[in-house]
């Protein structure tokens, strides 16, 4: 099948080469930095966009399915509809990759399991920017691996978009799980008030499935709202709140074959107020945002007085970001602080603090070289002090050609889970584990003129005290420890080319591939929970067809884990536009494979949807 779909994607660009070839004219994405916003055009890191036409164009409800879509990005699902899923970048860990809303962390202290836990509906965003590599300068602790920035939508006009979907995958409900056929719904409601000097968006959704295997049943609850309000063109003021509820039945989710009958609830709720100020060339940002969670673990759902785990985590976070513009460049400076704190029936009570300095330097250094560089001071109240610097190059070779090349470190701090968890005999924390560190170093060389792309690159990562969950044999509890070190050598590649065949037509072909080389070093006597889990092989096509108002996204995902079997995936939407109305049909997983991402859960066969989209401007 892999090579199937590489032949047909290397075949449109033998055959269409010479279509006619359309421009068009794109305004220009600005990366959204803590202190200084990047034009896309002048990073000098590996960023990948997912736009919001990307977002209406793929077969996908849900960020965690979006996001599935992106070279060196891997998702673990552990069922559909968004139920939940484990995010890792470039072969680290769920818990090495940091997620943030409007540049809002979304870090999880407890554990990074319920870090994708979010109330944003899909038509809510504006775009999705994903970026590879360790970035504590840039975003400060637990981005080790990359970061994942979620941008809201600031319309200045108002909208009403209402999704109603349903599907099935038409196979009877496993015995004893109740009769009829496998099957969910989703409904997403999305509003925006705006105007030149301020704009409100709302959001809300609910999903629900009976579940595509054995206590696999989901309900999900979303409510978002986004503000902005601009006082003057110097002053302006943001705000940002929401709420989620996820129930889900945790057949196989961590405990398997004991936790058949077990059921999660999960509670998450955020705030956020900030503003901008300019003065002059000199612009401050202050922020302040909470974070909170609660999460019910039924071992039994059945008896709740039985193996319960009850978690209440809180994460008050304070930011004061700035920069100032000046002849020879742009200064960033930056100051934040994260008090967490966990009341938890087998965690107990705890609570840390965490302070954390910037210092970012930009600068164009004649007409063809731009350099970054800057570095980020951390203070954790269980750990002491820490630095971590990097740097980032960029030459632009020629108008369409680019070279670049960085050096990145970043920090990861043990979860409270990591730490303290007291869950016999299943899983027992370990005090004493220490955070785990990387540096990183990456080069790439990218050419783009029009609609045409293509971009290749080398990283190498070298992790120490990395953290695995290791026990000596069965029977007895998984532990925390620090396992060694954990180098990966990767190479990505990507292409892109969009065409215009005469005025009604239009095809677009994407292709991406990655390879990941692991090595771990430290005792290889013990079994292990997560090491050499990571992805050997990804290789990502995806084809776009539309006349008219018609279109059909085709997008393939061949995957080959270190340990385990390879799977390919193909999925398809077919969607028409009829003045405000979208009708599209959805077929998940096309050939029916047999795959599991995450533990023991087997992921649904195929899945088909039906949805009909409404957009009032």
């Amino acid at each position: 099948m892999k090579r199937k779909i590489l032949s047909l994607a290397l075949l449109s660009f033998v055959f269409l080469g010479n279509a006619q070839e359309k421009t068009s004219v794109v305004e220009e994405v600005v990366l959204q930095g803590n202190r200084m916003d990047i034009p896309f055009s002048q990073a000098s890191r590996d960023v990948q966009v997912i736009s919001r036409e990307d977002i209406k164009k793929l077969p996908a409800k849900s960020i965690n399915e979006l996001l599935s879509f992106v070279g060196g990005v891997d998702v673990k699902q552990r069922g559909p509809f968004g139920t939940q899923a484990d995010i890792s970048i470039d072969g680290g860990s769920f818990e090495q990759t940091l997620v943030l809303i409007n540049g809002v962390k979304m870090i999880d202290s407890q554990t990074a399991h319920n870090m994708m836990n979010m109330p944003i509906t899909v038509d809510a965003i504006e775009r999705i920017e994903v970026l590879r590599g360790a970035a504590a300068r840039v975003y400060g602790i637990n981005a080790l691996t990359g970061a994942i920035n979620i941008v809201t939508r600031k319309d200045k006009k108002p909208f009403v978009a209402v999704d109603l979907f349903a599907g099935s995958s038409f196979k009877s409900k496993e015995e004893g799980d109740g009769s009829g056929i496998y099957s969910g719904a989703g409904l997403q409601v999305t509003g925006n008030y705006g105007d030149e000097k301020q704009n409100h968006l709302f959001s809300a959704g609910k999903t629900t499935s009976n579940g595509q295997r054995y206590n696999s049943a989901q309900e999900g609850h979303k409510f978002f709202y986004n503000g902005n309000y601009e006082i003057n063109p110097q002053h302006s003021i943001q705000a940002m709140a929401g709420y989620t509820k996820n129930q889900f039945g945790a057949n196989g989710f961590y405990a398997a074959p004991g936790d058949k009958n077990s059921e999660e609830i999960v509670n998450t709720s955020l705030f956020s107020l900030s503003s901008k100020h300019q003065f002059g060339q000199v612009t401050i940002s202050p922020r302040i945002s909470d974070r909170y969670n609660e999460d019910d673990y039924r071992y039994f759902k059945d008896k709740l007085d039985v193996a319960r785990s009850r978690h209440y985590t809180n994460a008050l976070m304070l930011e004061l970001n700035g920069n100032v513009k000046t002849s020879i460049g742009e200064f960033g400076l930056g100051w934040e602080t994260r008090l967490e704190k966990i009341n938890s029936s087998n965690i107990g009570d705890r609570k840390r603090d965490n302070h954390g300095v910037y210092a970012e330097y930009k600068s164009q250094i004649g007409e063809k070289l731009l350099a970054n560089i800057g570095a980020y001071v951390n203070y954790n109240s269980d750990y002491g002090w820490k630095v971590y610097p990097g740097m980032d190059l960029s030459y632009a070779l020629h108008q369409h050609w680019k070279i670049s090349a960085s050096v990145g470190s970043g920090q990861r701090i043990p979860s409270f889970t990591d730490l303290y968890l007291n869950q016999k005999p299943g899983n027992v924390g370990n005090p004493l584990v220490q955070p785990e560190n990387a540096w990183q170093y990456e080069a790439n060389v990218k050419y783009a003129k029009g609609n045409f792309g293509v971009q290749a690159g080398y990283f190498y990562r070298d992790i120490t005290d990395f953290i695995d969950w290791v026990r000596p044999y069965s029977g007895v509890p998984y532990s925390p420890v620090n396992f060694g070190s954990n180098r990966v050598q990767g190479f990505y590649s990507r292409i892109q080319q969009n065409f215009s065949i005469g005025e009604s037509h239009k095809l677009g072909v994407k292709l991406s591939y990655n390879f990941l080389s692991p090595k771990v070093t430290g005792d290889t006597n013990n079994q292990s929970k997560y090491v050499l889990e990571s992805l050997k092989h990804q290789f990502i096509s995806g084809i776009h067809y539309s006349i008219n108002n018609f279109n059909v996204q085709i997008e393939n995902r061949w995957l080959k884990r270190e340990l385990n079997d390879a799977y390919n995936l193909t999925d398809l939407r077919l969607a028409y536009q009829w003045k405000a109305f979208r009708i599209y049909a959805d077929v998940t997983n096309i050939f029916d494979a047999q795959y599991k991402e995450s533990g023991a859960v087997p992921m649904p066969g195929r899945w088909y949807s039906l949805g009909l989209k409404y957009v009032w401007n």
